[in-house]
């Protein structure tokens, strides 16, 4: 079976990208020359680290914000638009898929984890055979996995027993941070993060978790000395903090800020097309949207330019489920476009002409991390009530709405609940098949038959032509017709920063790589 890597990979090292001074996405800050620098970065996240330490158990982006500082991965994934399925070699050095049930990686020698034991074959094995276990909370994974170990520094994801092929391991490679096998089978996963990357877990300060440089990272020592990554849930404490000295840099800006910062002398401001999308989820699972007729007459009503312009910076037009950015996007033709007439019409269809006859309709969305999102809320609200939807609108901070999110048996609070999605890979399963096939349900907790089998025929196909084209030509324009969710736009990650904070790499999904910042 032919492969074609070059499609799929870049060959240089994640040092030589960062050392280049290449711009990707506009997230590469660079400097002429680095100098050694004695400043600690002081990092303010949108999102609180809650739980424990154990990788397979987040789904937060704070916690994958923390993993890119302290774990280590085999790939890492750029993910520009203009090449979304660009991948570069960080604990790996090499991968080759030998057939259609076999991923072969080469890992590099010295790499140790952060508590001196070294890195070999028989951590890849733990990790992924652990991590995509069905009753882990981030197994965002195609099915159960086994890895052989060929020798110390070579490792092989089988798949044959499991039934689908090793391709899709090509992108998930860049999405799992790689554990301790004594970590997992002792015990100590959860109680301590010990990774390989370029900083190591020194303590938890209240909110803050206090990082220091790794001299032994594999890519070279870092420039800082630290980072201390701060939970700060109030957009404009974050940008108060930034503009008196308090922050070098913080994330998740609304557009009123960005014009306060661009003002000020000092600063740089970051934009990226992002991973994630933003969706407004149905909970399928239980009446009235169970009926797809509902949920596209909703899909209907809702006009996304008005969020659009609510947005702002924030946020940028997306026609699919998935963001641009990943493998497999396309402009879907028949994706639900703003109609009151094919509201009313599907309202009719469904027994509830003008909305005559529908419950109350409970929307819950956050306020405090996603930028806008009770002021488009409040829009989304009246454009329903305005087709005859009567909507009780409920608006949480993130703790409260965190707890209402997932679906659960006889369906999840509410009937709609706003929420994006990102992960660290361009692999589309991690969205597609995680909240849309029978087996993995999330959120809206749809099962349908026909959508279970359009997923398993673009997972179980070899060839990523026709793997890619399944996913424009058939699971798309399906999503389009059931709309077990509507996705809303695609958000642009935001971020400040001093100016004299160089030579940091931001992904389009709000990690960091922070190994070759200096901070004068």
């Amino acid at each position: 079976m032919k492969f074609d890597r070059r499609t799929f990979l870049k060959s240089s090292a994640m040092a030589g990208v960062a050392a280049s001074g290449a711009m990707v996405n506009g997230a590469f800050f660079s400097s002429p020359a680095f100098a050694q620098s004695n400043k600690v970065i002081n990092f303010l996240s949108a999102e609180n680290l809650t739980g424990n330490w154990d990788p397979t158990s987040h789904t937060t982006l704070g916690q994958i914000n923390f993993e890119s500082f302290v774990f280590g991965y085999l790939t890492r994934a750029p993910m520009t638009p203009d090449n979304p399925d660009e991948l570069v070699f960080e604990l790996a050095e090499s991968m080759e898929l030998l057939d259609e049930h076999r991923l072969q990686f080469k890992l590099r020698k010295g790499v140790k984890f952060h508590n001196g034991e070294p890195f070999t074959a028989a951590d890849v094995k733990a990790t992924f055979e652990y991590a995509s276990k069905p009753d882990r909370p981030a197994a965002w994974y195609p099915g159960q996995v086994t890895v052989d170990v060929v020798d110390d520094h070579t490792a092989v994801v089988n798949t044959k027993e499991h039934g689908y092929p090793a391709s899709l391991y090509w992108f998930l490679s860049a999405f799992l941070p790689i554990m301790s096998k004594k970590d997992i089978e002792g015990g100590a996963l959860s109680a301590t993060p010990n990774g390989t990357g370029a900083f190591k877990f020194v303590k938890q300060d209240g909110n803050t978790s206090v990082l220091e440089a790794n001299p032994d990272f594999i890519l070279g020592a870092p420039k800082v000395p630290g980072i201390n990554m701060t939970f700060v849930g109030d957009a404009t404490t974050r940008m108060l903090s930034l503009l008196s000295g308090e922050a070098d840099i913080i994330e998740r800006l609304e557009g009123e800020q960005v014009e306060t910062i661009k003002e000020k002398t000092g600063f740089v401001i970051n934009e990226a097309v992002s991973v994630e999308n933003k969706y407004l989820w149905f909970r399928c699972s239980k009446e009235p949207f169970n009926d797809p007729r509902l949920r596209k007459a909703v899909a209907h009503a809702i006009d996304r330019d008005v969020i659009l312009e609510i947005m702002g910076v924030s946020g940028t037009p997306s026609n699919a489920w998935i963001s641009p950015v990943k493998f497999g996007y396309v402009d879907t033709p028949n994706y639900p476009e703003y109609s009151p007439e094919k509201c009313q019409a599907l309202l009719a269809e469904a027994g509830f002409p003008g909305g005559q006859g529908l419950p109350k309709l409970e929307y819950i969305t956050s306020v405090g991390f996603y930028p806008k999102t009770k002021e488009y809320g409040e829009i989304i609200t009246a454009m329903l009530q305005e087709q005859g939807f009567d909507i009780e609108y409920s608006a949480m901070e993130i703790a409260a709405w965190a707890d209402r999110l997932y679906d659960r048996p006889g369906g999840g609070p509410g009937h709609m609940i706003d929420c994006g999605w990102a992960t660290g890979s361009p692999e589309p399963d991690l969205v597609l098949r995680t909240h849309f096939h029978s087996s993995s349900k999330r959120i809206c907790g749809i099962e349908d038959p026909e959508l279970d089998s359009v997923l398993d025929k673009e997972r179980n196909a070899t060839d990523p032509a026709v793997r890619k084209k399944i996913i424009q030509e058939e699971l798309m324009p399906m999503l389009a017709e059931k709309v077990p969710a509507l996705s809303l736009f695609t958000s642009v990650f935001i971020h400040a920063m001093r100016e004299d904070l160089k030579g940091l790499y931001i992904y389009p999904n709000g990690m960091i790589d922070a190994s070759k910042a200096t901070n004068a």
